[in-house]
């Protein structure tokens, strides 16, 4: 699920997708009338600045609607109540799933955070909330986390095993079943 579509879930809003060449056709002539018809009606009307075209706009859409608006099956107002604003923050924004590492560190676009709260061991899984307004917030089930960014050189990073490496002067023959074997391919102390 695209976060577009996880927003629209949350907020109740069913997303129909133009799975139909006619739907798509549909949209795609709207597109070509408005880079068609409409450059050509400001052309006609000598209009350069984006002012200009905006207060044209308010004249040429009435106009469009009115001639290719269908009526609607039932009347009223669909609307629902607006949300509040700090509800909307929690869904219009991105949402990514990270692991919680056993020191509480969680690593989000090349950062280290650390959580300054302590989870159970069940619940290894937090959602981070990247807002528009660029902020984050980590969400663990119904409740948000306290966190601190830290240096990633502080991180503790796993030694690395070195390579086993072939003591000099001894041959490395490959097994019986290597690839090697399969195409008669003379082994290398062989050529010397």
């Amino acid at each position: 699920m695209s976060q577009f579509e996880r927003a629209m879930k949350e907020l109740k809003i069913i997303v129909i997708h133009a799975n139909s060449p006619q739907a798509k056709g549909r949209i795609e002539r709207l597109f070509g009338t408005f880079q068609d018809r409409l450059i050509k009606e400001m052309r006609l009307k000598k209009i350069k600045s984006k002012d200009e075209a905006n207060e044209f706009l308010k004249i040429f859409l009435p106009k469009y609607n009115k001639m290719f608006a269908v009526s609607p099956t039932k009347e009223g107002d669909l609307h629902r109540k607006k949300l509040a604003d700090n509800e909307l923050d929690k869904i219009l924004c991105i949402k990514t799933e990270r692991k919680v590492r056993n020191d509480g560190v969680i690593r989000y676009n090349n950062r280290f955070y650390q959580l300054e709260n302590t989870l159970r061991r069940r619940e290894k899984v937090v959602i981070l909330e990247d807002r528009l307004d660029g902020s984050l917030q980590i969400k663990s089930k119904d409740s948000y986390l306290k966190f601190k960014e830290i240096d990633p050189r502080l991180i503790m990073k796993t030694p690395v095993q070195k390579k086993q490496t072939n003591k000099p002067g001894r041959i490395y023959i490959p097994p019986k079943d290597h690839p090697w074997r399969k195409f008669n391919i003379k082994t290398y102390a062989n050529h010397y």
